[in-house]
Formats: C-alpha cells, structure tokens, sequence
C-alpha cells in the first residue's frame, strides 16, 4: 500500500513538472527522470573536501533514504564530466567515496566538475535527477587579503545588539562524521573597517574562541564576516574545507517592535482636481523580528488591494526603502491615473503589518476649489504698478504732499501759545548775508507767506539792553532761523548769543524751533562748537542762488515744512505783517522824538541799530 501511494504521488508530481522517460526495451524498468535539480551548483574549492547530496531525498515525504533502503531500493551515482557527453558510472576509491545518500570528495579536485546524476531504483522502478558538481580553482574565488579562499556563499546570522550567540561553523557535524577523530577549526573576522583578516581572536572580552566562536555582547563593530577552516583526519590524510558566515546586528527581539506609519494622519483630506493624477505617499515603519521575518506595507481602496481592482487607474510601487539594521522605513505611492468624481467618495486606506500587529491610515481624496487665477493675477500687478507710482509720487513730490497735509489738518499754533512772532532771523550783521536776510528773507516770509517776522536791527528799541532784548525776542518767537554763513557767529558776537539762547530753550521743552538755512557753503571746522552740533540735529535748508529765488522752488517749500502752519491764508498773514511793521515804525518815530526832546540822555545803542 505504501508503495502504491509512493508511486501516485511520484507520477503527480512528473505530470505537474518532471520529464518522465521510458526504455524501450520492455526489460528495463520505467524510470522516471526529474532532469537537473533547480538547486544551485555545489561549489568546492579545489584540494579541499566536498561532497554532493542526492536531491531526490530533499523532500523526505517523497523519498525517504531509510524506507528506500527497506523496501530494496539501491541509489546508484553517474556523472557527467565537463566536456564529455556519456555519463559514466562513478568508480569509488580511497579519495571518492559514497555515505548514505552523499558522493564524497576527499579532496576535490578540479577536473570533477560536471553533472552528477542520483538513480534510485529496484526490478520494477527507478527514479533519477542530476545535481551540478563546480570545484573552483583558488585563483577563481574573490578573496580579501590575509584570508583565507572560500568557494561557497556564505551563511547569514543575525545576532540581536547586547545579546549573545555562538557560531558554528557550517557542515562541522559533517566533517565529525567522516572524520577518525574531533576536528579542529580555526576562525579568522574582518569587518568593514578592516583591510585584513583579523587572525588573533582571542584576546577580546567580548567573544569567546573554539570549536564554536561565542560573541557574549553583541556590538555593531562585530559586524563583519567570520571564516572557519575546519580540518580532520580520515586514513591518515589530513583534509579540510573553508566556509564564511556573515554577521549582521540586529534590534533585540525582546524590544517593542510594532509597525508604525509616519504619514500620512489618519483622515487626512488630499485637495485633487478631477482628470488629472495623484500620488498618494504612505511612510510606514517595519521592524524585523527574527523568527518571523514576514512584514508587508499595501494600499486598499474601498477595502480591496491594488492588485484586486482590476482597474488599471490604480497602482502602487515602492519609492524609497531605508534599512536600519533590519528594521525597514518604506515609502509606497498610491498612483491614481485620470481621478473622477466618484472617487472622491472612496476610501483610501494605508496599512502596515509584522508578526507583532497591524496600523492602517485612512485618506480622502477633495476636489480642489480653483482660484481665479487670472483675476489675481491682474489685481496683484494692478496693486504693485499703483504702489510703484505712489512711491515714485512721494519720492518726487513729498514736500507738496506734506505742505498740503499740513495746510488740511496741521494746528495753527497761534491759537495754542502766546507768541508774538513766528519767525526771530539771526545773521551776521555787516556782512553779504546781511542783504539777503533783509531784501529776500524778510520780503517773502512778511509779504508772500504772511508770518511775522523778527529782526533784532529792526524793530528793537533804542537804549535797551542788547542781551536782555535779545533773549527776550527768542522767547516770543515760534522759530529761531539762523542763516548760516562763512561770517556767522564769531566767538562773543550778538548772533552766538541768539543761537545759544534758542538752542537752550529748545532743548528745555519750550515752543521754539532752530532752522538752519545755508546761505553759502560752510566748512564744518570752520563753524564755532554750539553750530557744529546745531547742524547734527537740526534741520538744515540750503539756499542755492537763483535756483531759489522763485517761490515754487524746493528752498521755500522746504523752508515752510519748518515754519508754523498758516490757515488764514497769505493775504490776511500780509495784512497782519504790514500792520505789525506800522506799528513798529510808529513806536519807533515815537522814541525818536522823545530822545531829540530831551536832555539827551546817552543810552547803550548797538552799532548795527539804525
């Protein structure tokens, strides 16, 4: 019964993907022939011990040695020699021998490389498969320098950090079986910083070397590859064979190792605009855990996964994989081709999932409300050539903007003090300037502007005290405006006198102003201390000849920006100008009269006073 079961299953398995070949000769028995094993070459190095596993017994519920070997099955080896084309039955010796259901070759050389074919068969059946034999020459192996060759691929162990691990050379209990007595290994390490094999591994505390290589605390600068050379003993023959095992760290196991996804936020809403593409980002983090490695990140729609829509709108790919020891941060892209309406209405679901749980993200796709793109365009450039001619209109024109905001909303301050002139001119007497203060500045301040005006020369009266009368002229006046010349001010003259005295009041909070006007140009060390500072601080008008002499030019309008604000307009301020003159005329005819009617009593004129 067993045997009828075994053949069942060995035709199943032939109709699904083996080649099954008969003899002819009706004598022989039916032999079914799996072809070459889709398992990789075996690799040996040559002048090292190797051996070749029948692949039939790879699957031990198929074909099974111990029961073959009961039921009277005998397993015959052939091979196929690289450049030859008759398989050849294996002649045994001392170096090619056969244990169980492996073909030894101790030593290997490098003319065995070829096929080599297992048949299982008895009177009645037979089953065969081939297995490819590559015994590599030492020059044909990469190899770093001071290690040793190594023909096969090697073995990866993960080792979890600040835990330990014994490694044990591969295929050892192999050798043990084969070999007269307890082998010997040696073990060599290089790790990525190294340029050599590290040869002397013994002296770290951290690891312990024998038969096994034990690693008592895992730290990351033990990754790295480890070589073990085992040799033996058989007949007298000393033999060996080199193998490698690749060491990488890894987050202990025993750590919470949950999935985790980064973006997006659960119920996030993406803006879309129908007929076009969208590209839906999920970062999602993917710890590995070591016995069960398995861990996925995916895409639904409305519950299904991409590769279930049947809609070819839909795809997904993997844009970016970071690998920190293992631990996977993986970014999927949710593409969706030409977005409609109705899936504005479906759920886009993000999910992540280990051996230790699952997270999903859910996202809504919304129609994106378009801005009158053009609309804004128009008004923004509409508003920066408007702001552009403001600017270019107040850089040109600001003296008339500010003169007219002052004539609108400015305070006339003659009805907020009891000054009685606005303007107190000090020059220097006897000099060019002289002229202009009194033909062009006065003229125009009185008669065209309407303010009264001061002059010291003028309208003091005979026999005062010069310091006295003038100190009392400033503090009646709104504004003191020096004329600043080569011959102003020398030390001790009336004009310092008037300059200190308007400075002081200014700066003890009193209702006056100093004006500067530059009638000619000054050098700055030439100007006596009290001016020097005077033209850091204070506003300073320059007369510039007969560009100044109109009254529209930049020198009047920049001189009534510091005046007083005038609102009664100019000829009411003239009016007001010629009765003040009158008066001070008549006073003045009055004190002359009185002086030449008298005893002549000698008074302290200054020279200047006409």
């Amino acid at each position: 019964m067993q045997r009828m079961a075994s053949f069942i299953l060995l035709f199943l398995l032939a109709v699904a993907g083996g080649a099954i070949s008969q003899s002819n000769d009706s004598a022989e028995p039916m032999c079914f022939d799996w072809g070459e094993s889709s398992q990789a070459a075996v690799l040996v190095l040559d002048g090292e011990a190797g051996w070749v596993s029948c692949p039939l017994f790879s699957h031990p519920a198929v074909y099974n040695y111990t029961t073959a070997q009961s039921a009277g099955h005998d397993l015959v080896w052939y091979r196929l020699l690289d450049g030859q084309d008759l398989e050849q039955p294996i002649p045994y010796s001392a170096r090619i021998s056969r244990e169980r259901d492996r073909l030894w070759l101790q030593p290997a050389e490098a003319d065995d490389s070829g096929q080599y074919i297992c048949m299982l068969r008895n009177k009645s059946s037979c089953s065969r498969i081939a297995v490819r034999l590559q015994v590599r020459r030492r020059d044909q192996v990469d190899r770093f320098a001071g290690c040793p060759e190594v023909a096969m691929a090697a073995t990866e162990v993960l080792i979890g950090f600040q835990q330990g691990e014994t490694l044990t050379c591969p295929n050892l209990q192999d050798a043990s079986k084969m070999a007269d007595s307890d082998p010997r290994v040696n073990w060599t390490y290089k790790n990525q910083a190294m340029s050599n094999c590290d040869h002397d591994l013994s002296w770290n505390i951290h690891w312990e070397v024998g038969t096994g290589f034990r690693i008592h605390n895992m730290l990351e600068s033990y990754e790295g590859l480890y070589i073990c050379t085992v040799q033996y003993r058989r007949r007298g023959e000393t033999l060996s064979f080199t193998r490698s095992i690749r060491v990488s760290g890894i987050y202990p196991s025993n750590a919470p190792k949950y999935p985790a996804i980064l973006n997006p936020t659960n119920g996030k809403v993406f803006p879309v605009r129908t007929n076009s593409d969208v590209h839906l980002t999920c970062k999602g983090q993917l710890p590995f855990i070591i016995d069960k490695p398995e861990r996925e990140i995916w895409w639904t729609v409305d519950g299904k996964r991409v590769e279930q829509l049947n809609d070819a709108r839909f795809t997904q790919t993997n844009s970016r994989t970071t690998d920190d020891h293992r631990d996977l941060t993986v970014e999927i892209i949710l593409k969706i081709t030409d977005v409609q309406r109705e899936d504005l209405q479906k759920n886009f679901t993000c999910s992540v999932r280990n051996a230790r749980g699952s997270v999903a993200r859910w996202v809504h796709l919304e129609e994106e409300v378009s801005l009158p793109s053009v609309e804004l365009g128009c008004g923004l450039g509409v508003t920066l050539v408007l702001m552009l001619l403001l600017f270019v209109v107040y850089h040109v024109f600001w003296l008339e903007l500010l003169l007219l905001y002052r004539s609108w909303f400015g305070t006339d301050e003659r009805h907020t003090d009891d000054k009685e002139f606005d303007v107190y001119i000090s020059y220097a007497r006897n000099s060019e300037e002289e002229q202009f203060v009194l033909s062009t500045l006065r003229g125009v301040l009185e008669n065209e502007l309407g303010y009264s005006v001061c002059i010291f020369d003028r309208d003091s009266l005979p026999g005062g005290t010069i310091t006295d009368e003038t100190l009392s002229f400033v503090a009646r006046s709104r504004r003191l405006l020096v004329v600043v010349s080569p011959g102003y001010a020398s030390q001790g003259s009336q004009a310092l006198l008037e300059l200190k005295a308007g400075i002081d009041s200014m700066a003890l909070g009193g209702h006056l102003r100093v004006i500067l006007v530059q009638y000619r140009p000054v050098q700055r060390q030439s100007l006596v201390r009290e001016l020097r500072r005077a033209r850091v601080a204070l506003a300073l008008v320059r007369w510039k000849g007969d560009k100044s002499k109109e009254l529209t030019s930049r020198f009047w309008k920049r001189l009534r920006v510091e005046l007083p604000v005038r609102r009664g307009g100019e000829q009411d301020g003239s009016k007001e100008a010629a009765l003040m003159r009158l008066l001070s005329q008549n006073s003045t005819n009055s004190q002359t009269g009185l002086i030449s009617n008298t005893t002549k009593t000698p008074h302290n004129v200054p020279n200047s006073a006409a």
